[in-house]
C-alpha cells in the first residue's frame, strides 16, 4: 500500500503522566503515538512528557509548557501538534491560538489513518460515521480550522468534504450511516447465514495492531492480505478457508487490530465488522511475544472482548514473532505467564510453529465433547458424515421416516449439525 502522504509533516509528540500513571506505561504509549504518526505520514521532531496533578481545562498542558512548544514550532518548522490524550474542543482551540500550528488528539490522529486504510464500503461507512461523531461536538469556534480542506493529518477523509456543514447536517449524515451500517450488517448476517450451511468453524484471529494477524492469516490459508510492519495495515475483515491436520476444515477471520486507549465510540462503530468475533466459535489470541509490553497489550485486547462480551469464548493463544527474540522473554510477561497460559509459540514470517498451532487448534474445536441426541430424516443422511468424521455414533435406532442417532461430539460440531437439521 503506498503511503498515506507523500510529503511527511513534521509533529511533536505530547503527553501528560498524571497521578498514578507509571512513568514507563507513559513513555510506552508515547512511543506507540510516534508509531502512529509516522504511519499517518508524520515526521516526528520532538516528544515531551509533562507531570501535572490534572489537564489545565484551557490548554490541557501547563502555560510554561505550552510557551516552550511554541518556541520548539518555530525552530523545527512544526506542522502539528499532537497529544496522547483525547482534547476537549476548547483545549485544542486555545493550543492552535498559542502555538500557531494545527493540533490533533490519539483519537483524531487514529481516525485518519482508519480513513486511509480503509477499502471496503462497509470500512469507508463506519470510519466516515466515526468521524462525524468525533467533530459534531468541536464544530463550536472551529470555524477557521474547518475552513481548511485537506489540511494534513486529521483532516482527511470524510471530514475534508463536509467542513462547512452545520451541525443538523451532519445530525442528519450520522443518522444515514448508521441506516447504511444496519444495512451491511443485515447483508453479513446473511452471509454469515450462508457459511453456516457449511459446516464450519469460524476462529476469529483477534490481537493488538501489528501483532502479526495478516501475515499469520496469509500463511495459514495462502491468502493475499497486505501484510506490512505498520499499525492498523489492514483495517477491512477477510475470511478464508483452512485445513487442519485431521482434514477438518475452518473459516479463519482476520480482523482490525486493537491498541491502548481506543476510545469507546470507535469500538462501537465498528462493531458491524467485530461482529465476525462476536460469531466466532474460537478465538485466537495473536500476541506479539517480542515486544517489550506484551502483558499490556494482552490487557489491552483482553479489555475490548470483554466489552464485545466474548471473553469467555474458547480461547487459544498464539505468542508470534518468536524469530525477534534475543534476549528471553519482554520484562513484564514471565516465563510463567506463557507456560501456564494454553498457547504455542510462533513465528508467523518463518513459518515456524504452525504446525504445534494447527494441531492445538483441532484439539481445542474437539475439546467439551457431548453427548446428544439428533434425528436425522432419510432425506438428510448425507448429515450423517459430520457424526462420523467429527465425533462418533453411540447409539442408532431406524424408524420407517429416519434414524435416531446418540452421538458424542464437540459442542461447536453439534451446534453445527442442529443447524443443518434445522435449515
Amino acid at each position: 500500500m503506498p503511503d498515506i502522504k507523500q510529503e511527511e509533516e513534521k509533529a511533536i509528540l505530547v503527553a501528560l503522566e498524571l497521578p498514578g500513571m507509571k512513568s514507563d506505561e507513559v513513555e510506552e504509549s508515547l512511543n506507540e503515538l510516534s508509531g502512529l504518526a509516522q504511519t499517518a505520514g508524520a515526521e516526528v521532531v520532538d516528544m515531551y512528557v509533562q507531570r501535572r496533578n490534572r489537564p489545565d481545562p484551557a490548554t490541557f498542558l501547563g502555560r510554561g509548557k505550552v510557551a516552550e512548544l511554541a518556541g520548539v514550532a518555530g525552530a523545527t518548522g512544526a506542522d502539528i501538534l499532537i497529544c496522547d490524550r483525547e482534547l476537549q474542543p476548547a483545549q485544542q482551540r486555545n493550543l492552535e491560538q498559542e502555538l500557531g500550528i494545527r493540533v490533533i488528539d490519539r483519537t483524531q490522529l487514529i481516525l485518519d489513518i482508519f480513513a486511509c486504510r480503509a477499502q471496503t464500503k462497509e470500512g469507508k461507512l463506519q470510519v466516515e460515521l466515526a468521524q462525524l461523531q468525533y467533530m459534531l461536538p468541536r464544530l463550536t469556534g472551529l470555524g477557521t480550522q474547518l475552513s481548511r480542506l485537506g489540511g494534513g493529518i486529521g483532516t482527511r477523509g470524510p471530514g475534508e468534504t463536509k467542513l462547512e456543514v452545520d451541525r443538523r447536517r451532519i445530525r442528519k449524515r450520522i443518522s444515514d450511516l448508521k441506516k447504511e451500517i444496519e444495512e451491511v450488517r443485515r447483508h453479513r448476517e446473511l452471509l454469515r447465514r450462508g457459511r453456516k450451511q457449511v459446516p464450519l468453524p469460524m476462529v476469529a484471529l483477534v490481537g493488538y495492531t501489528n501483532a502479526g494477524k495478516s501475515t499469520l492469516l496469509n500463511i495459514l490459508t495462502g491468502a493475499e492480505v497486505l501484510a506490512e510492519d505498520k499499525l492498523f495495515a489492514t483495517l477491512d475483515p477477510t475470511v478464508r478457508g483452512m485445513r487442519l491436520p485431521d482434514g477438518d476444515r475452518v473459516l479463519l477471520a482476520d480482523t482490525v487490530g486493537f491498541i491502548q486507549n481506543l476510545p469507546h465510540h470507535l469500538v462501537a462503530a465498528f462493531r458491524a465488522t467485530l461482529e465476525e468475533v462476536v460469531e466466532a466459535d474460537v478465538i485466537i489470541h495473536v500476541v506479539d511475544i517480542s515486544h517489550p509490553r506484551a502483558a499490556s497489550q494482552m490487557q489491552a485486547v483482553e479489555a475490548v472482548l470483554e466489552s464485545l462480551e466474548v471473553a469467555g469464548k474458547p480461547r487459544l493463544t498464539v505468542y508470534n514473532k518468536a524469530d525477534r527474540l534475543t534476549g528471553g522473554l519482554p520484562e513484564d510477561l514471565s516465563g510463567q505467564d506463557v507456560a501456564d497460559a494454553e498457547g504455542v509459540m510462533v513465528s508467523a514470517l518463518q513459518g515456524t510453529g504452525l504446525n504445534q498451532l494447527a494441531q492445538q487448534l483441532s484439539v481445542l474445536l474437539r475439546k467439551n465433547r457431548i453427548k446428544k441426541t439428533f434425528y436425522i430424516p432419510y432425506h438428510k443422511s448425507n448429515l450423517m458424515h459430520l457424526i462420523h468424521e467429527n465425533g462418533k455414533v453411540l447409539q442408532a435406532k431406524h424408524d420407517p421416516d429416519g434414524v435416531e442417532v446418540l452421538a458424542e461430539m464437540g459442542v461447536v460440531w453439534a451446534q453445527r449439525l442442529e443447524s443443518k437439521l434445522k435449515g
